[in-house]
């Protein structure tokens, strides 16, 4: 590995601009991803990165270690943990951090498979959380909405724990030029649906909305073909917290289709609903 000692070297100051910059990142294509499972994650589904980044603490740590041992071809930078400090945002942590090219790719001509659409949801958490959802239960294609959160932004990819190099990523998509694609039934949670998740059909593939945590979904998507579904719950209660509500929708997807790929293929399929979606 390469040691880098002073921060005053122009590729150790690039970085540090990188990981605190979301302009930055985007302007140059690339996302800065740290820790040991995310690194490996990446690995696994898109191959070597840009750059490595390992501080000294972490040089002879074993999963770094074997982390190293698959991009051995590379040359990784090595700093001292006080160095690391100023491109980290993990409160703990092991001290390794790729920069990647973040994965772009084409939109689909036509989307005929199950899909979930982010419309304007701004907190880093809750998107993550989603993400997550949608690769637990097989929801591989994520559209995001203009002022939906940056789905490559630190706090994300943390909250989403690896799940974006499961899923096939789209961000700043306005919802004409989705709805111009749809060979799917869109369906979301409102307030006034009278009819719940459990009593409609959710066998065939569609496109779930997951709307603003204030504002809900957007009307001009609600003023199209949508499903209005709600999620029962006591009278006088909050609405619930938008990434509660895709799991509990997209989970609700998968055990009316019996859940055979998430349990091994030994779950027996769920009764077919009779109601129209």
């Amino acid at each position: 590995m390469r040691r880098i000692t002073s921060p005053a070297n122009e590729r150790f100051r690039a970085v540090v601009q990188l990981a605190h910059s979301a302009r930055e990142r985007k302007k140059q294509g690339v996302s800065v991803i740290e820790g040991v499972h995310l690194c490996e994650a990446f690995l696994e589904q898109h191959g070597r990165p840009r750059e490595v980044w390992v501080g000294e603490s972490a040089g002879e740590h074993g999963e770094v270690t074997r982390l190293l041992a698959r991009i051995d071809e590379l040359r990784a930078d090595r700093i001292t943990d006080a160095m690391f400090e100023q491109i980290t945002q993990l409160a703990h942590g092991v001290a390794v951090a790729f920069v990647v090219d973040t994965p772009r790719p084409p939109l689909p001509p036509v989307i005929d498979s199950d899909t979930v659409y982010l419309d304007r949801i701004q907190d880093p958490g809750n998107v993550g959380s989603i993400l997550r959802t949608c690769a637990a239960v097989g929801v591989r294609r994520v559209f995001a909405s203009p002022h939906t959160a940056f789905l490559w932004s630190p706090k994300v990819l943390r909250a989403a724990m690896g799940a974006h190099f499961a899923l096939e990523l789209h961000e700043e998509q306005p919802w004409q030029r989705i709805a111009g694609r749809l060979e799917v039934r869109v369906a979301a949670t409102t307030i006034d649906a009278t009819r719940s998740i459990y009593e409609a059909d959710l066998s065939a593939p569609r496109l779930w909305v997951f709307g603003n945590e204030g504002a809900g979904v957007a009307a001009d998507i609600l003023a199209g073909p949508v499903d209005r579904l709600a999620i029962p719950q006591r009278r006088g209660v909050e609405s619930l917290n938008v990434g509660v509500a895709a799991a509990l929708c997209l989970y609700e997807q998968a055990r009316q289709r019996g859940l055979p790929d998430l349990l091994g293929g030994h779950a027996s399929a769920a009764p077919r609903l009779n109601h129209p979606a």
